[in-house]
């Protein structure tokens, strides 16, 4: 299985930041604006996620974790046999914080282009949340 971990430091809070995050059906307009161009929710705990290459992901919101600021969800449509997506943010001593995002999938040969979209998605949630 496939793992793929990114991390980086953003110049916001991390209340600001995780206010954006947790607030799952407004990736496109709270997270990262340039990466995702729409997001609907299709049940309490799925959403359909259009990220600006027109690609559109499936995504069963498996939890939102106040207390560890974590939100962590499957993809559960093709191409993926297993798809498994965490995100976290985490204070730093000086009001900043960092992002990780966590990716699990299968099948293995998927894992190049999530990984070119993982790191274009965590540059454009630390732009856009360093904008606000």
């Amino acid at each position: 299985m496939a793992s793929i971990r990114r991390e980086v430091h953003i110049q916001a809070s991390p209340e600001k930041v995780w206010e954006a995050l947790r607030d799952v059906s407004a990736l496109h307009t709270r997270l990262c604006s340039g990466f995702v161009v729409d997001t609907r929710m299709e049940a309490c705990d799925v959403r359909l996620v259009t990220f600006a290459d027109g690609r559109q992901a499936r995504e069963l919101i498996v939890s939102i974790d106040d207390a560890t600021r974590r939100v962590c969800w499957a993809i559960v449509d093709d191409p993926f046999i297993h798809y498994n997506g965490a995100a976290q943010v985490t204070p730093c001593d000086d009001g900043t914080c960092r992002f990780t995002w966590l990716s699990d999938l299968l099948p293995n040969e998927l894992a190049p282009a999530v990984e070119a979209m993982i790191e274009a998605g965590i540059a454009d949630i630390k732009r856009t949340q360093e904008a606000v």
